[in-house]
């Protein structure tokens, strides 16, 4: 069995906790209100906008014997540097107040899932980061080709509305090609179980934004920021 494959198995448990957190089965089914949608993407702009900084810091910290792996950190900087604003403009485009936001703090839990990285690179395995890559863009992914379409169609959203989560349905479909053959090269155990320990974290964090995310029937939960 390949590493990204026991990366998979050993996360089943942490991957349908998060799918299986009703508003993302109602988003599946196009069954989200704008609060909802709206509050999705301000959670989700306070965890890309630390995406470059992130691998940044990653990218530093890998030993020589990782000199590809820091050459693909390099190549994925490129392709995700500025999403942050396409969130920012997808919420205006929403009727949201993008500046409120930009100037805002994010859910306890996606504070603490930044947190937790940037400590993981600087006192841990740097390695452990792609973890979340595996969690965040598998999840994106699935968002993007069985969610996104609904959810404009169902709120009536044009498509400048829509750019971050349809952009990424193409686009990290391509990343986990390259994200797959990158873990398939992990040979090295300590650097593969920071892998799979770090994605269990993630989603972890990442089910926990979304349980206090508004749903379509429900009041909007107001996250406790300190």
């Amino acid at each position: 069995m390949s590493f990204f494959e026991t990366l998979q198995l050993q996360t089943t448990h942490e991957r349908q906790a998060l799918f299986g957190v009703p508003v993302i089965r109602e988003a599946m089914a196009g069954q989200v209100s704008l609060d909802s949608y709206i509050a999705f993407l301000t959670q989700a702009y306070y965890h890309v906008r630390h995406t470059v900084p992130l691998m940044m810091a990653c990218g530093a910290r890998l030993p020589a014997r990782l000199e590809w792996l820091r050459g693909a950190v390099c190549e994925y900087i490129e392709e995700e540097y500025g999403h942050e604003q396409w969130i920012l403009n997808d919420i205006e485009a929403c009727g949201g107040d993008w500046e409120a936001v930009r100037d805002g703090r994010p859910a306890p839990s996606i504070e603490l899932m930044v947190a937790y990285l940037y400590d993981l690179i600087a006192r841990g395995n740097p390695v452990g980061l792609f973890g979340m890559v595996n969690v965040l863009e598998g999840t994106s992914i699935a968002l993007a080709t069985q969610a996104a379409g609904a959810i404009a169609q169902s709120l009536s959203l044009p498509d400048r509305a829509m750019s971050y989560l349809k952009s990424h349905g193409a686009l990290d479909q391509d990343h986990m090609v390259t994200y797959r053959q990158l873990m398939d090269r992990l040979d090295n155990a300590e650097d593969q179980q920071a892998v799979i320990q770090a994605a269990k974290m993630v989603y972890r964090l990442y089910t926990e934004m979304f349980q206090g995310l508004p749903r379509a029937d429900q009041p909007e939960v107001r996250h406790a920021v300190a």
